[in-house]
Formats: structure tokens, C-alpha cells, sequence
């Protein structure tokens, strides 16, 4: 089995590196920081292939995609779950450079992941998996995380285009939205997150989801009822429950 996962140097990209490693599968790891793809790497035994890059440079995507599959072929799995949350406010100006940068990396980053791949996994054929790590404030918007929230609603409805694309080529698209998990992400929140879910355990449960290849799943799944409730709330009685809600705070990217 061979995976390409972004944003494998911490957080749940790595506890999916360490997971798919053990399973025996070959990687190609992304992440902007050399020296801990190289560690992870290194304690994953080495033999797989490191990219140092930032998934915003499209053009260095495509040649680290170009150089894993002259290696290895076409991946089997590849993971789009490089992202970073802010707490921002539209009404702060210098807020907009962050929420520029939001935007950047967790949607079109995520389009630039897939792009160079496409075309090989459809030549190859067999089970291939496109992966979307998406979140359940993408499910509506949370008070304090304009960018964040925005930018996961995006990849949600990216992801399900693009599930329709891939649909003739049988390519499964699988969009997984988590709730919280016990991340650097999550670290700097300083309020209460109902079902926090180890990070070993909830990479275990997003491979199984992209075995069955399902096409959109909340992890844990609580969470996921929870999600589904707030969706049926009425904008009145939303905006009542969550205008107070604890925010995320500003200009720190995770």
C-alpha cells in the first residue's frame, strides 16, 4: 500500500503516519518542517520519501507527487490534512492576511494535493482513495473563526464536487470531519471540548472510514449528532445558544 499524506509532521498527519507505517504501507510525507519529517521518518524506520514544502506552492506539490510515483506508482490513499485554525475577526484589518492564509492552506491546498494524482490514479485503477480531513465547524459558522469555519464549509463542499467527479472513475472521495482531537491545534483552546478523542485513536477510526470508503463521516461519532442537531436548529435559536460561545484566540495559526 503506498500514501501520500500533507501535513504529516504533527497532529493527526502524523499519528496517520505512524498508523499506515505499521501497516506496512509506504509513505510520502509532507509538511513545512524538514527536521520533523525527517525524525518521524527516522522512527517510522525510514524508507519513505520526505517533502519539505508548504501546500500553497502548487508547483512544488506537483514535483513532489511527480518524484513519489516515479518511486513507488500511483498512491493507493492520498491524506489532504494539512490545515491551520485562527480565531479571527473580519472587522480587525489585520485579521485579513490571516484569513487570506486560512483559506490558502486548508482549501486550496487541498485541491492542490489532489491535482497531480488524478490522472495516474484513474490510469491505475484498483481501490483508490482521495481524502479530505474537512471538521464540524465546517458545519456552521462558530463565533470568533470567520476563516476557520468558511474554510472547511469550502472543503466540505469541494470534497462532495469532487466526489461526483471521480464517481464514473471509481475513485472514492472521503470527507472526514472530526471534532476535537488531542492536537497542537486543539492545545490553545481554552474552553471545554466535549468527546476530546486521543489522536492514535481517532487515526485508527479515520483508516477504517477510508477502507470502507465512505463518503463523508464525523469523527467521533457523537460529535456527529451533535453536528447533525445544530444543522436543524433554527437561525434564531442558534444564534441564542452560541452567541457567547468561547472563542479560539486571534492570530494564532495551528
Amino acid at each position: 500500500m503506498k500514501v501520500f499524506i500533507t501535513g504529516a509532521s504533527s497532529g493527526i498527519g502524523e499519528a496517520l503516519a505512524v498508523y499506515y507505517a505499521g501497516q506496512g504501507a509506504t509513505l510520502g510525507l509532507v509538511a513545512r518542517r524538514a527536521e520533523f519529517l525527517q525524525g518521524l521518518n527516522e522512527r517510522l524506520g525510514g524508507g519513505h520519501a520526505c517533502y519539505p514544502l508548504d501546500v500553497t506552492d502548487a508547483p512544488a506539490l506537483h514535483d513532489a507527487a511527480g518524484n513519489f510515483m516515479r518511486r513507488f506508482g500511483a498512491p493507493d490513499i492520498v491524506i489532504a490534512n494539512a490545515g491551520v485554525s485562527a480565531g479571527t475577526l473580519t472587522e480587525c484589518e489585520e485579521d485579513l492576511a490571516i484569513f487570506r492564509r486560512v483559506m490558502d492552506i486548508n482549501v486550496f491546498g487541498m485541491a492542490a494535493t489532489f491535482a497531480p494524482f488524478i490522472p495516474a490514479m484513474k490510469g491505475a485503477g484498483g481501490r483508490r482513495r482521495l481524502v479530505g480531513i474537512a471538521s464540524v465547524a465546517g458545519i456552521r459558522g462558530l463565533p470568533g473563526a470567520e476563516a476557520y469555519s468558511a474554510s472547511k464549509a469550502a472543503a466540505i463542499a469541494y470534497l462532495e464536487s469532487l466526489r461526483l467527479e471521480m464517481r464514473p472513475c471509481r475513485i472514492k472521495v472521503v470527507t472526514i470531519a472530526p471534532g476535537y482531537i488531542e492536537t497542537p491545534m486543539t492545545a490553545v483552546n481554552p474552553y471545554r471540548m466535549p468527546f476530546l478523542l486521543p489522536v492514535d485513536q481517532a487515526a485508527a477510526r479515520f483508516a477504517a472510514a477510508i477502507e470502507r470508503g465512505v463518503s463523508y463521516t464525523v469523527i467521533p461519532w457523537p460529535m456527529g449528532i451533535v453536528a447533525k442537531c445544530l444543522r436543524l436548529l433554527p437561525n434564531w435559536l442558534y444564534d441564542r445558544l452560541f452567541a457567547n460561545a468561547p472563542r479560539k484566540p486571534r492570530g494564532l495559526l495551528k
